[in-house]
């Protein structure tokens, strides 16, 4: 069985930016490879492992999508030896100031993201939270050796270092996703010991962040039966709305809405109650913001669903998640994968019901 925090600390102390993902790849092939039959990597860059059903074939399949890529930095401009630069996904400028940072220039460079005093800023940003435009990364080298190792387009990925916080709380950048792809692991882990009929394409996609290009290019490419993005949602903190996030530790954040084939929903359901786990719902009347939004129009549309873990300070350097969560996604990934019937597509229909025909 892999040790799932410290496999989840080692995803999230390597890079692999939105559209750069080779680092995080490679970590990730090192795990799957023992829990997978085949291991290949799309034309995006997309990891593809599969885990082959004991179904006669042709046997259907199902793709557990749980993206890899990372929001951070790229390098814009070089002034002086200091660094501008732009974001890579969204980033909210104000958590950046004082934030360690490696630039991947022609070698691995420490910095630390740095803001000018007030009076040195531009006078509509000379109070209040300092815009992106206006801070910089100060490596501490001269302007002539950072002209050396570092150039336009250099990618700029968080230091900060995984961090437990109590028994079940780890913090740290890169959890959105790379904690979905520690609870897939748990899947396959589980799968291992477990009869499953259908074929299983555990997919770490790229580009998630920027273009969902990666799932979108791996669902037309694999043709599965079913889909499932496994993302991480908003976690319940101090002031935040009861509405709109959730609780850590409360188990499997189930979507609900315009991404999420009903049918697969109600499946999912009946797994998590077999398993007698709590399970919450999102309702996401729109865009998921989450691979299922590409995934179920690929090629004649896809039967999706959307399956979350909560999470705090989305898209920072400090996001925090609970390890139970990841567990419990893992298990009822694999719950719903064994209690897959050959048949289970002939019975779905878009209303949740088992087809009458």
């Amino acid at each position: 069985m892999t040790d799932i925090p410290a496999f989840l600390k080692k995803l999230i102390s390597t890079s692999g930016l939105s559209g750069y993902e080779t680092p995080i790849r490679e970590t990730i092939s090192e795990t799957w490879r023992g829990l997978s039959d085949e291991l290949s990597a799309s034309q995006l860059g997309s990891l593809h492992a599969l885990k082959r059903g004991a179904g006669p074939a042709p046997r259907p399949s199902i793709l557990i999508a749980t993206h890899m890529d990372a929001i951070g930095l790229m390098v814009t401009r070089i002034v002086d030896g200091f660094l501008h630069v732009t974001e890579i996904g969204g980033i909210d400028a104000r958590v950046l100031p004082g934030q360690p940072v490696i630039v991947h220039g022609r070698e691995d460079i420490p910095g630390m993201v740095v803001q000018p005093p007030s009076w040195l800023l531009p006078p509509d940003n000379d109070s209040g939270p300092v815009e992106l435009g206006n801070l910089l990364v100060d490596t501490g080298l001269p302007g002539g050796r950072v002209s050396q190792l570092i150039r336009l387009g250099d990618l700029v990925s968080f230091g900060t270092q995984p961090v437990e916080l109590g028994k079940n709380f780890i913090s740290g950048h890169s959890l959105d996703n790379r904690a979905s792809v520690a609870a897939l692991t748990r899947c396959l882990d589980d799968l291992q010991t477990r009869h499953h009929k259908w074929d299983v394409w555990a997919v770490a996609t790229s580009q998630e962040e920027e273009t969902l290009g990666g799932a979108a290019t791996s669902a037309f490419q694999l043709a599965p039966q079913l889909a499932v993005a496994v993302d991480v949602t908003f976690g319940k903190g101090p002031g935040s709305p009861a509405e709109k996030t959730f609780e850590m530790g409360g188990g499997p954040v189930l979507g609900w809405g315009a991404n999420v084939h009903p049918g697969v929903h109600k499946a999912f359901k009946e797994a998590a109650e077999r398993l007698e786990m709590t399970t919450q719902l999102e309702a996401m009347p729109r865009h998921s913001g989450t691979d299922a939004y590409s995934m179920q129009v690929a090629a004649a549309g896809i039967p999706t669903m959307v399956l979350s873990i909560p999470l705090r300070y989305m898209h920072t350097p400090v996001e925090v998640v609970h390890l139970k969560d990841i567990h419990r996604v893992g298990r009822l990934l694999a719950e719903f994968i064994t209690g897959l019937a050959d048949d289970f597509m002939e019975k779905l229909s878009w209303d949740g019901e088992e087809s009458k025909e």
